[in-house]
């Protein structure tokens, strides 16, 4: 049973993990990405679409973002999902497509982007301890049942000790890894 919920939190751990690096891919670095507008959501006839849903998304150069509606109708509202969105980019709208250019991110928009990576990477380490604490719990509970011997249990928090240690480890090097991609000028 112990091994089930050892299974279940090293699943949940790393869902953990996979959410705070899809967050980063969001966050701007001073190059262009089709992440940074991926998840934007538009209002398409009363609907809220994904933008990827609604056009293509391509990267001419290293600091453009060009958007092509499949409709044309609906570039107005891409335009104004862009403007509402936090990505602090003014959209050109040039005919048929939406231009993004990325300029070039100051030391000071940095340091501020590194705050927010290390903020959502104590997110992520707050999110996991949780995760061991839960599953501390269910071991301790199975201990106190009677179904599992207070030697095996004492093995099963030392294994959960070191799964959670390896998933805050990912975090630390994920953190790592965008903080020097930001920095990077």
């Amino acid at each position: 049973m112990s091994s089930d919920v050892l299974s279940a939190t090293e699943r949940k751990m790393a869902r953990a993990v996979e959410a705070m690096e899809r967050d980063f891919q969001g966050l701007r670095t001073g190059r262009a990405s089709t992440s940074l507008v991926d998840r934007l959501v538009v209002e398409y006839y009363g609907t809220p679409t994904p933008l990827n849903q609604l056009a293509g998304i391509s990267v001419p150069e290293a600091h453009q973002i060009v958007i092509q509606p499949w409709d044309r109708g609906v570039l107005g509202a891409i335009e104004k999902a862009i403007q509402k969105s936090d990505i602090g980019l003014m959209p050109n709208v040039d005919g048929a497509v939406v231009r993004l250019n990325i300029p070039p991110l100051t030391e000071e928009r940095r340091r501020d982007i590194v705050k927010s990576v290390h903020k959502r990477m104590e997110e992520a380490r707050v999110e996991i301890r949780n995760l061991r604490r839960e599953a501390n719990d269910a071991i301790r509970k199975e201990e106190r049942d009677g179904d599992l011997g207070t030697d095996a249990a004492h093995k099963e928090i030392e294994t959960l000790q070191k799964v959670t240690d390896r998933f805050v480890a990912e975090v630390d090097a994920a953190g790592a890894h965008k903080e020097h991609e930001v920095m990077e000028v």
